[in-house]
């Protein structure tokens, strides 16, 4: 059998609620015999940790986050860069990226990675770097010092948000990069030189975490006001998952309709959306729970009636790519409502075990809203069959044996 290589993963931090994925990731590889050990360029900031987090036996060594902070371990590292023979060659290449990102995060980047060589820890072999923005380029420059070839998985908003100059000198750079979107995988193939070293690998989900729900579903319709349609949304308060584009949707919902909403998570915009669904006379109808714990998580999708996510695409270019809450939902039979926006469709057939419409369009979720509200045999129908759908295609399972299968091809190469 192939001997299996130390990894060293590059995160932006860790652990963090939001990015349970690639927690989930990390533990499938360890079960499958990986050595991995996590360096985090931050520290954690959630108060609450993910069950999985506490399973994963990897040690994490956190880098300065802010170089000022520890400025005797990034002069250790850079006098000990010095001496590398990949130094000038480092040096030529932060040359080349500063021009094109003149800012504190590039001196940031490089110092991360001049601490990161110098340290090394447990005599790693590999190097594999989650997102291709930030992370990737303390991976890339730390490769380029110690000659430890890498690798990398990219999501979403490192995709949309990173320059395509940088990620095609990224791609040409790493040995192989893998994406959990078509829409992502696409876009990345056309800027490598080797569009055969990008790979499309869905994260799946832990169908071990999240059983077969075996309860009813209810049938209310919205007609009785003592009993509500439960809507539920589980994402953060940020602009691309598009709470604003809900609420104003909610608040063209006939009046006569009666529903209530429940939103978990927390998120900088909070405090502006409960303004806005005041502002919208919809305060009454909706409680904002924010970050529970997944085990609480689960049981709001066995108790409510309908799920809502308003993907949408951000200013800046930020977006989903294939919202792990839409499968978890889906996983236990809750139909889903959401936007036609990255992968959601990869997942949502409209009409079919789901329901999408347009991004920044309120009157038509309104009218899918409306739709699912009044009709519980459709929403059962819709439910069931996403429920299928994730069971046969969104096993993280699969997702983990292609990363094996790409790390142990690339290991028996010359």
């Amino acid at each position: 059998m192939l001997e299996r290589r130390k990894i060293l993963v590059v995160l932006k931090g860790y652990p963090r609620l939001s990015e349970t994925f690639i927690a989930q990731e990390l533990l499938g590889l360890e079960k499958a015999g990986f050595d991995l050990t996590l360096i985090s360029m931050r520290r954690p900031t959630d108060k609450k940790r993910h069950p999985v987090h506490d399973e994963i036996k990897a040690r994490v060594v956190y880098l300065p986050e802010y170089l000022h902070d520890e400025p005797l371990r990034v002069l250790k590292g850079l006098f000990s860069g010095f001496g590398r023979p990949g130094f000038a060659v480092l040096l030529k290449r932060f040359l080349m990226d500063l021009p094109r990102d003149m800012s504190r995060n590039r001196f940031r980047r490089l110092g991360q990675a001049l601490v990161l060589a110098r340290e090394w820890p447990d005599n790693g072999q590999w190097l594999h770097a989650h997102f291709i923005h930030t992370p990737a380029s303390v991976t890339e420059y730390a490769s380029i010092l110690t000659g430890v070839p890498w690798t990398v998985s990219a999501h979403a908003k490192d995709i949309w948000t990173s320059p395509d100059w940088e990620l095609s000198v990224k791609l040409d750079s790493a040995r192989w990069a893998v994406t959990c979107t078509r829409t992502g995988y696409e876009h990345m193939r056309k800027l490598s030189s080797r569009p055969d070293s990008v790979h499309l690998s869905y994260h799946g989900l832990d169908l071990a975490r999240f059983a077969p729900f075996e309860g009813l579903r209810s049938k209310r319709d919205g007609t009785d006001p003592a009993d509500p349609v439960f809507l539920l949304s589980v994402g953060r308060a940020v602009e691309k998952k598009g709470y604003d584009v809900l609420l104003r949707a909610l608040a063209l919902l006939p009046k006569s309709l009666h529903w209530r909403l429940e939103h978990i998570g927390g998120g900088e915009e909070l405090a502006k959306l409960k303004a806005l669904a005041s502002e919208l006379g919809l305060a009454g109808k909706i409680t904002w729970k924010g970050a529970l714990a997944q085990e609480d998580v689960l049981d709001h999708y066995r108790r409510a009636d309908l799920f809502a996510l308003a993907c949408r695409i951000a200013a800046n270019g930020d977006r989903d790519g294939l919202p792990n809450v839409l499968v978890e939902a889906s996983s236990q039979r809750l139909v889903c409502i959401s936007s036609e926006v990255s992968g959601v469709p990869e997942l949502l057939t409209n009409g079919e075990d789901g329901f999408t419409v347009p991004p920044e369009d309120p009157r038509a979720l309104a009218g899918a809203l409306e739709t699912a509200i009044r009709d519980p045999a459709l929403r059962s129908r819709l439910g069931d069959a996403a429920e299928r759908r994730v069971r046969e295609r969104f096993d993280y399972q699969s997702s983990i044996k292609q990363l094996a299968r790409l790390f142990e091809d690339e290991w028996q190469k010359p």
